[in-house]
């Protein structure tokens, strides 16, 4: 398991961790209604079926049944609700409360949408998470789209020193953020290894000044890694790239803040009906 606590911005960590409340009916989750599973965002444990989910009114994400062994229940701090937490890694998801009626099972598990990841996929158990950095994240994005047991990808920013960065501010060139993909995968189908190595694979790791064209600190190379375990298969993996006579310039650097990019960035190429103009698959390893 990967707690992925270092990576969520201020905003997500006072709810999971400071059990704070997001505004009632601002969140993503809230009228959404796609199949697939909800996962603890902090630690990617599945939690809720979308099958669960209806809507309450109440300006939260419902749901009247939680995933077996998936959520733990405690007297609130108010002394008067129940609290409903991840069961593996604590993290508040919000409350629940039953006998209103609003359900055959008269159960409602009122939860914070950014307690909550989904992904499209209906019997997923469990997440893990990498991210990587690899030049412009519209391509990094599309290639990774094409590996089995890939769940979810999200582009962003990430290594920099300002809060919350817009995509015309960290072309300034000022603020240190890397573009970056946060990838979901099952670890059931996927290793953090073959993930690693598909990203070495897609981009030219040995390229200094960005990737193809793209010339600036946005557009280079880095390897981002949650705990010791993720650093090492990183470094092995550059270690045998090193071996075959490649001159690796992949940055390896710790988890930091991950801050979403705008909308339009996201699936930008099958928006655009584009291809990667400066990512291509290349196989490195044996």
């Amino acid at each position: 398991m990967v707690l992925k606590t270092a990576s969520l911005p201020e905003v997500i960590l006072a709810i999971v961790k400071s059990k704070g409340t997001e505004r009632s009916f601002s969140g993503e989750y809230d009228q959404f209604g796609e199949p697939g599973t909800y996962l603890c965002r902090q630690c990617g444990l599945a939690l809720f079926r979308s099958q669960s989910k209806f809507h309450s009114g109440c300006g939260w994400p419902s749901f009247d049944e939680e995933l077996p062994n998936a959520v733990l229940r405690k007297s609130d701090a108010d002394g008067c609700r129940t609290e409903i937490l991840c069961i593996r890694c604590h993290a508040h998801l919000g409350h629940v409360f039953e006998g209103e009626r609003l359900t055959a099972k008269n159960t409602r598990h009122c939860v914070n949408s950014l307690s909550l990841d989904f992904v499209s996929d209906l019997t997923v158990m469990d997440t893990e998470e990498a991210i990587f950095a690899a030049g412009c994240f519209w391509g990094v994005e599309y290639l990774f789209k094409q590996l089995p047991g890939v769940l979810k990808i999200e582009v962003g920013y990430t290594g920099g020193h300002l809060d919350n960065p817009s995509y015309q501010s960290i072309c300034s060139d000022n603020t240190g953020h890397y573009e970056a993909v946060r990838i979901l995968y099952d670890p059931n189908q996927l290793s953090f290894e073959e993930v690693a190595k598909y990203f070495f694979e897609i981009h030219d790791p040995t390229q200094v000044d960005g990737q193809g064209p793209d010339r600036a600190q946005q557009y280079l190379s880095a390897a981002f890694y949650y705990d010791d375990s993720q650093k090492k298969v990183i470094q092995e993996l550059i270690s045998q790239l090193i071996s075959k006579g490649f001159s690796i310039v992949t940055q390896v650097l710790p988890v930091s803040a991950f801050w979403r990019a705008e909308d339009y960035h996201q699936d930008y190429y099958t928006k655009h009906q584009k291809t990667p103009y400066c990512h291509c698959y290349i196989k490195r390893f044996g």
